[in-house]
């Protein structure tokens, strides 16, 4: 049995954010319906790198039933207080107001519907001066400040991936599980808003604090403002090598075995982490030259016998090719799709993964 067999989520979603979250719900066993508009979530027009679909429509929605409503007719309200009835889980992220306006707002759902949990997702909130502002996940990385700690020092970068959505549905997730928690203790329902500016704010509770501090945070490309050496290194072979000294202890193995100069670890210039940031720039220089004397594989061999963390500059390519690589597959109307596969490893209960919904026309 898996952890949520028996839950129902209705789920009035649309993109990344929220089908992010319910399709973790459907991963655990939830009944998730996916209340589509009659033209579709816009997000199955994305790209068609999935056999011909959309990559985040086919990554998102895996394990869920999908039903056409027109919620603004007098049938599909009538269909969606039907549902309603019979759910535990409420998932929206329509425009602020929206559900209010189509006779759902949080007063008739806790007269109707108290056992349920609604989760409405939305860009800044119910209230505040930009809380009828539209909201995408580039917009807020750039409205959050996440973009000015993001790229080279040249210019800002947004995250390769919808990091603001991604972390949205995550908290959303999390929040609906407490809440389920508590109703089975109290058989109280849950009213959840989540903002997406609110969860990148908090995420970016470090370089915040750095700033209000006095030392706000620079780009520095693939390396660390608090932390040294910490960055790539190019081998004699062009291979790219991502190190990270997270501790003097290990600085001093680096300094041993790797750079072959054991007296760099007292010297006062880089025994400790904050000498070794004010003196990034020779610091970096006797650990590039060292990488230029080795090849690729001979320097990750060399680092593995310091203890030291590393990493291959990889592409997706090198993710595609990957031997850590652990991939599920699922069933599209396209044919079944490879994925890489959700984090968990239940060892005693290995999950299946349900098939991507097509989209099915409004009946007449």
């Amino acid at each position: 049995m898996r952890p949520l067999e028996g839950i129902k989520v209705v789920s009035i979603e649309q993109a990344v954010a929220a089908p992010f979250c319910t399709a973790r719900l459907a991963d655990a066993g939830a009944e998730v319906i996916k209340i589509e508009r009659p033209e579709g979530d816009f997000a199955r027009g994305y790209d068609t790198a999935a056999k011909g679909q959309s990559s985040y429509f086919v990554w998102l929605n895996r394990g869920k039933t999908s039903q056409t409503v027109n919620l603004a007719s007098a049938e599909g309200k009538a269909v969606l207080a039907e549902l309603l009835a019979g759910a535990d889980v409420l998932v929206q992220n329509l425009k602020r107001g929206a559900l209010d306006r189509l006779g759902f707002g949080p007063d008739r759902l806790a007269q109707d519907f108290a056992h349920l949990i609604c989760c409405s997702i939305t860009g800044y909130g119910d209230g505040g001066p930009m809380a009828d502002r539209k909201a995408y996940d580039l917009l807020v990385q750039a409205e959050s400040g996440l973009c000015s700690i993001t790229g080279g020092p040249s210019e800002p970068a947004r995250v390769g991936i919808s990091i603001v959505d991604i972390a949205t549905g995550a908290t959303a997730h999390s929040a609906i599980l407490e809440a389920l928690l508590r109703r089975a203790v109290t058989g109280q329902g849950a009213h959840i808003s989540i903002s997406m500016f609110d969860v990148m704010a908090e995420w970016l509770t470090v370089p915040l604090l750095n700033h209000e501090a006095g030392s706000s945070p620079k780009r520095i490309g693939l390396a660390h403002t608090s932390i040294a050496p910490y960055g790539v290194f190019t081998a004699k072979d062009g291979a790219q090598i991502l190190l990270s000294v997270q501790s003097d202890r290990e600085w001093k193995n680096l300094s041993a075995v790797f750079l072959q100069a054991p007296e760099l670890a007292t010297d006062p210039r880089f025994a400790r982490n904050v000498n070794r940031v004010q003196n990034r720039v020779e610091t970096d220089a006797i650990v590039g030259a060292a990488f230029a004397q080795m090849t690729g594989p001979e320097a990750v061999a060399a680092l593995s016998r310091a203890d030291v963390a590393l990493a291959q500059l990889n592409d997706m390519d090198g993710l595609s090719n990957h031997p850590h690589l652990r991939r599920i597959t699922v069933e599209t109307e396209s044919g079944p799709v490879s994925l890489p596969a959700p984090a968990p490893v239940w060892g005693d209960d290995p999950h299946s993964y349900g098939p991507v919904p097509a989209l099915k026309p409004l009946e007449a």
